[in-house]
Formats: C-alpha cells, sequence, structure tokens
C-alpha cells in the first residue's frame, strides 16, 4: 500500500510531531495552569474512543 519511502517518513512525521505536542503542551500548562485542569480526562476519553473504533474495525474484519 505505501513504500518503504513513505512509512519510513510516516513514521518521522509522526514522531516529531507527537515530540513538538508535548512540548508546546508543557510550556503552556506551566504558563497557564488553570486551562489544564482535567485535561488528563480528554486524554482518557480519546483512548478509550479509538480502541471502540479498532475493536469494531476487527470485529466486523472477519
Amino acid at each position: 500500500m505505501f513504500s518503504f519511502g513513505q512509512l519510513i517518513f510516516g513514521i518521522c512525521f509522526f514522531v516529531v510531531f507527537v515530540m513538538i505536542a508535548i512540548l508546546s503542551y508543557k510550556a503552556d500548562k506551566k504558563q497557564q495552569p488553570q486551562y489544564f485542569k482535567g485535561s488528563y480526562k480528554i486524554l482518557i476519553g480519546f483512548l478509550i474512543a479509538f480502541s471502540l473504533l479498532l475493536l469494531v474495525k476487527f470485529i466486523t474484519k472477519q
């Protein structure tokens, strides 16, 4: 589906994007902590929703 070069680029892009997002989050959290209270709940909800989508995909594939 993807060439080897495209896979390498995608993986590198993802890793760099996540690193920049984490660094930006930490910097913003230090400056304005009142906006980040309970943000872990959103992350947990996103991970649950994503897991459910993957589960439905694998169940319906069979």
